[in-house]
């Protein structure tokens, strides 16, 4: 299996919570009693189906093979007043950034972001009351309880959104796993042909006195990504998540610098407006093949209004200062 492959960002499952127990009717009776009142007990919920979310997660593979999850129904009331059994909750741990939407009407019904938070998917069908909740002056030996409720069956689209303080954007090929190599511990597959990234990377980058941050190689835009042009949305779909975007340019673009960074603000723009929101740094990769008079040539191309950095992946070149910026611009 390819080193990315693992990696699942969408998945699509049936879940039925359990139905509620029915109350129960019974009427009490014992050794000196022979019509005693009513002591039948509720009936105990339906299992929930619950979402956790796990740190220790990466993705939504281990529910890939799981198609339909299903929670146990809740017991029916006794006599003597006793309530039944609650159905055991189902939990499903997920990553942070987990999206959970009606796969019908494509509502986002809520997003999981902390270690350790819990949120019912589907709730559990109510215990239905027994025969002793309805006893009144007038009707002392109520002969009836209520069913159970029914619990629900909903198709659900898990997505999940990578969380990362810094999001890599630039056309394939630009030198993004590469970067990703050389600044962490990530293994991304590194070749020199577009679209070798299919998943997105995360590595976690070593900065001074043992800090660290996260950072995403996210798979190349290309020009019409925003109208779901090849593997597009599902890319831009995990940018969203990252605190800052590290716009990569590479020295021997076709194009100017100027040109190449304004066709990816405008995908950005054309997929979402707000994420232009985001603190934004250039570097201008592949720089050493530069010499110093081209390299001064080319920062007269740079856009104006975002800082840049000169760097080589390869050779080392000014990868301290772009984490100095990095971690300034996490940090702000």
């Amino acid at each position: 299996m390819a080193q990315g492959s693992n990696f699942v960002d969408y998945v699509k499952v049936c879940c039925r919570s359990g139905h509620g127990g029915a109350g129960s009717a019974h009427l009490h009776r014992d050794k000196t009693t022979m019509k005693g009142g009513p002591d039948g007990g509720d009936g105990g919920r339906g299992g929930h189906i619950i979402l956790k979310g796990s740190s220790q997660h990466w993705t939504l593979l281990h529910l890939k093979y799981r198609k339909h999850i299903i929670a146990p129904d809740g017991e029916r009331g006794g006599s003597a007043l006793r309530t039944g059994a609650t159905g055991k909750d189902e939990i499903l741990e997920v990553p942070l950034g987990t999206v959970a939407k009606d796969a019908e009407t494509g509502e986002v019904i809520f997003e999981i972001t902390e270690d350790g938070e819990t949120k019912i998917l589907t709730p559990g069908g109510k215990g239905g009351l027994g025969n002793n909740n309805f006893k009144s002056p007038t009707q002392q030996t109520p002969r009836f309880a209520q069913p159970g409720m029914p619990g629900q069956e909903r198709w659900i689209i898990l997505e999940l959104k990578v969380l990362a303080d810094v999001g890599l954007v630039g056309f394939p090929n630009a030198g993004k796993s590469t970067l990703l190599s050389v600044v962490s511990a990530a293994k991304p597959e590194i070749a020199n042909y577009p679209f070798t990234t299919l998943v997105p990377n995360l590595g976690i980058v070593g900065y001074r006195d043992n800090k660290s941050f996260v950072m995403a190689d996210i798979p190349g835009i290309i020009e019409g990504a925003s109208q779901g042009k090849g593997l597009g949305y599902r890319f831009l779909r995990h940018i969203e998540r990252n605190s800052v975007l590290l716009f990569m340019v590479p020295a021997d673009t076709a194009r100017t610098i100027e040109e190449e960074y304004n066709i990816l603000i405008n995908e950005l723009k054309e997929y979402n407006p707000e994420m232009l929101a985001k603190p934004r740094l250039l570097a201008i990769t592949k720089s050493d093949m530069l010499d110093e008079e081209l390299e001064e040539e080319m920062k007269a191309q740079v856009p104006a209004n975002i800082p840049h950095i000169f760097i080589s992946s390869v050779a080392g070149k000014n990868i301290t200062q772009l984490k100095d910026m990095l971690w300034k611009a996490i940090n702000e």
